[in-house]
């Protein structure tokens, strides 16, 4: 089977015309329709001199249209992270079981002992963990600063040491936005690379390359499934960077199941359709829970009370399809309005057709003390919606009718 990395490319202008199309050989061998799930391990040769050719072309360099082995490769993964790459912008792209496998797999490649990080503060929690306490063993050091304060991102820099800046757009749960023009000058600056995850804004919304960015990640267990019954990660950028991270990726074997990247490619045909509903949606969703008396305050940079509304204007062609906010109210309020409402489910994860609703104190942060939930910023009345794609009307009337049963929320008028 042709390698769909190999093949020309196909710049389609249109995100879902890239969806369907981009990156994706036209024929790719079995005449087939859809990419075929290649379950297999290994990879046989006719002949030695047909071995032999294929190492040469490994070892010396050349044109590689197979492999030998599952673990460096595969057709049903390589059509996936053509269509990724092409849906970026990139050079190239690789596809892992998980997006905690990707960033893992990403820093352990490219940082050293000595070597210095910094993230944001409003970041998914696992991976501030894992910088915190496992890259601590190898002696690499991680500094947390407040998201958007570009001044003590400056000052954390440590010169010939800072290696990687890393923060999510739009992040979890505040949905704040960073200015990659911004960012991207500050780590130039600096000759630190840039690391970005846009699970929550996709391709659709925003192609952090086209700005500077060094490397996108993607939990592709959201939009590009989209269909909450796959898990997978992605990381994009430039063609070399991205072939050491493949090199590494066959040592350490944190390879996709080809039908794991079958499921995420057949999520990505429709991606864009499923994002441009759920902007609109969640929009609508928000100017209406910002005018509910039983909502203290909505986190949606669609809003223009949202403290980076402007930067997301410029940088973004849509918000995304998460809606966090405060309910007026305390914890037991909080839960009370959850577990009235008919249409999310109570889950966490975001970007399939069904919406998501969850509350941080309880999912994300149950191990931590209220003094120390407010500490990381998580209070007991946040909840973050993620909208799948159900009608919106009916969603703010779900959401309408469970506020108006919660009796511990009352009218503030």
């Amino acid at each position: 089977m042709p390698n769909p990395k190999d093949q020309p490319d196909r710049h389609y202008r249109g995100a879902s015309t890239q969806s369907v199309h981009g990156g994706a050989a036209r024929d790719k061998g079995f005449h087939a329709m859809t990419t075929p799930i290649v379950q297999t391990a290994t990879f046989t040769f006719k002949n030695t001199a047909e071995l032999i050719d294929f190492l040469d072309a490994k070892v010396y360099g050349g044109e590689l249209d197979r492999e030998e082995y599952a673990r460096y490769g595969n057709p049903s993964t390589w059509s996936l992270e053509a269509r990724i790459a092409q849906l970026e912008g990139a050079g190239d792209a690789l596809v892992y079981p998980s997006g905690m496998s990707a960033v893992t797999s990403l820093f352990l490649t490219v940082l050293r002992p000595g070597t210095h990080i910094i993230m944001t503060d409003d970041c998914y929690r696992r991976t501030r963990q894992f910088c915190l306490t496992t890259l601590k063993k190898f002696g690499i050091e991680t500094s947390i600063v407040p998201m958007c304060d570009y001044e003590a991102l400056e000052a954390a820099i440590i010169p010939r040491k800072t290696r990687f800046i890393f923060t999510e757009t739009p992040t979890n749960p505040y949905l704040r936005v960073v200015d990659l023009a911004r960012l991207v000058d500050l780590a130039r600056a600096n000759r630190a690379l840039t690391l970005l995850d846009t699970t929550f804004a996709t391709p659709v919304n925003l192609r952090p390359l086209d700005y500077g960015i060094d490397f996108v990640l993607h939990s592709a267990t959201k939009y590009f499934g989209g269909h909450n019954d796959v898990l997978g990660g992605a990381i994009a950028g430039d063609a070399g960077r991205i072939k050491a991270l493949k090199d590494a990726r066959g040592m350490f074997g944190n390879v996709i199941d080809p039908h794991q990247a079958f499921l995420i490619e057949r999520g990505l045909k429709t991606l864009a359709v499923r994002v441009r509903h759920q902007n609109e949606a969640a929009l609508q969703v928000a100017r209406f829970l910002e005018q509910h008396n039983k909502i203290d305050r909505v986190h949606y940079p669609g809003l223009p009370a949202h403290p980076d509304h402007e930067i997301a204007c410029a940088q973004m062609s849509g918000f995304g399809g998460v809606v966090s906010f405060e309910v007026a109210g305390d914890i037991h309020a909080t839960s009370d309005f959850i577990d009235r409402l008919r249409i999310p489910y109570i889950a966490p994860s975001l970007g399939g057709t069904e919406s998501l609703i969850e509350q941080p104190a309880y999912v994300s942060y149950y191990d931590l003390s209220p003094q120390e939930r407010q500490a990381a910023g998580i209070g007991d009345n946040l909840v973050r919606f993620a909208l799948g794609i159900e009608d919106a009307e009916d969603i703010i009337a779900d959401l309408d009718d469970a506020l108006r049963q919660v009796p511990s929320c009352v009218d503030t008028i």
